[in-house]
C-alpha cells in the first residue's frame, strides 16, 4: 500500500460497498453455491433444498438491489458531507455472486481510481465473515489501495435505525401485552471454532445489544443466533428456534425477532425467519413479528457515510 497524502480540493473519493451476495434467479442456485463453498462439489439434494427456499421468497434474492439504493443513499450523504468541492463516488461489489468484487475492482481501475474506503454492509466484526471480504479483495491482485472499515456496530446511525425499527415493530402488538413481548436479538451463527482464535464476533455482536438495551429499558430481551449451516462442526448458539420454544414453554405467546446482524431482505430472513420461524410459531400458537430490515434507513445511511468519510481523514486522505 503506497503511502497516503492529502488530496486535492474536488477531487473524487471513492467507497466499495461489498455485500454477500445472492442468485439473480433459481437457475443461478447451483453456481451460486459453488462460490459460497469455494469450488468445492455441491450435492444435487443441497442445491434442491437451497433453490426451494429461493422459490419461496420470490425465486431469487433481492440483495443486489436493495445494497444499490443504500449505497445511493450513503454517496448522497457523502457529498452533503463534502467539504471544499471533495466529491464521492460509491461502487457495490458481492462477494459471492455478480458483481463480483474483483471485477468491479477492474472496473474501478479501469476508470483510474487509485484507492477507495471498503466498507461490507455487516456491523460485526469476525474473520471468518467480514475478513472473507478483504481476502477476496487481495485476490483481485489490483492496484488500487483498500482502507477498510472493519466494524461499525457502534454507529450511532446504525443504533438509530435499529431503535426505530424496532420501536415501529412493538407497536404491532396490543397495547396491553406491548410491555411484555420479548424480544429475540438475533445474528448469523459462526462455526464455534472461531473462538479458538479469540474472534471478536460475539462480543461485537453484545456491544450492539447493550447500546439497545441501554435505550429501551425494562425491554424482556433474549439473545439467539439464526441460520447454522448444516455441518459436522458445532455452531455458535442457542439458535433461535430454540429460544422461541423455550419462551412458550415459560408461557409466553408473542415473539418479536430484531436481526441486529443483517441489514436488509435476503435468503436469511425472508426464509428462514418469515417462514421457517414463522411456521414454528403458529405450530406453538405464538405470534411472531420481525422489525423491518434497515434497508436504506436515513440515520443508518448517514452513520455510514460519517464512518466512511472518518476512515478517509483518519487516514490523511482528506482534510
Amino acid at each position: 500500500m503506497s503511502s497516503p497524502s492529502v488530496a486535492a480540493s474536488g477531487a473524487t473519493h471513492h467507497l466499495m460497498i461489498m455485500a454477500y451476495g445472492g442468485p439473480d434467479s433459481l437457475d443461478d442456485v447451483g453456481p451460486y453455491l459453488m462460490d459460497v463453498r469455494n469450488h468445492r462439489p455441491t450435492s444435487d439434494e443441497l442445491i434442491e433444498e437451497i433453490t426451494e427456499r429461493y422459490r419461496q421468497i420470490g425465486g431469487r434474492s433481492p440483495i443486489l438491489e436493495l445494497t444499490r439504493a443504500e449505497a445511493a443513499g450513503i454517496e448522497g450523504a457523502l457529498n452533503d458531507l463534502a467539504m471544499d468541492g471533495e466529491r464521492w463516488k460509491v461502487w457495490v461489489a458481492m462477494r459471492h455472486w455478480r458483481p463480483f468484487i474483483k471485477d468491479v475492482m477492474a472496473e474501478m481501475q479501469a476508470a483510474g481510481v487509485e484507492r477507495t474506503i471498503g466498507l461490507v454492509m455487516a456491523p460485526h466484526y469476525s474473520a471468518m465473515s467480514i475478513g472473507g471480504y478483504y481476502k477476496r479483495v487481495e485476490s483481485a491482485e489490483s492496484s488500487i489501495d483498500v482502507l477498510p472499515v472493519e466494524r461499525w456496530n457502534l454507529n450511532p446511525g446504525y443504533l438509530d435505525a435499529l431503535h426505530d425499527r424496532l420501536a415501529d415493530a412493538l407497536e404491532k402488538f396490543p397495547a396491553d401485552e406491548r410491555a411484555g413481548v420479548p424480544v429475540i436479538f438475533t445474528a448469523h451463527s459462526l462455526p464455534e471454532r472461531i473462538l479458538e482464535n479469540n474472534d471478536p464476533y460475539p462480543d461485537d455482536l453484545q456491544e450492539t445489544v447493550a447500546a439497545l438495551v441501554e435505550r429501551m429499558p425494562g425491554i424482556d430481551w433474549h439473545w439467539a443466533y439464526q441460520s447454522a449451516a448444516m455441518t459436522p462442526d458445532p455452531w455458535l448458539g442457542p439458535d433461535a428456534g430454540e429460544v422461541i420454544q423455550q419462551l412458550q414453554d415459560a408461557g409466553k405467546r408473542n415473539v418479536l425477532i430484531c436481526p441486529i446482524g443483517f441489514v436488509c431482505e435476503h435468503v436469511e430472513i425472508l426464509f428462514d425467519i418469515d417462514v421457517e420461524f414463522r411456521q414454528l410459531a403458529e405450530k406453538l400458537n405464538m405470534r411472531l413479528e420481525r422489525i423491518e430490515m434497515l434497508n436504506d434507513h436515513p440515520s443508518m445511511l448517514v452513520g455510514l457515510a460519517q464512518v466512511a468519510r472518518g476512515r478517509a481523514v483518519d487516514a490523511g486522505w482528506i482534510q
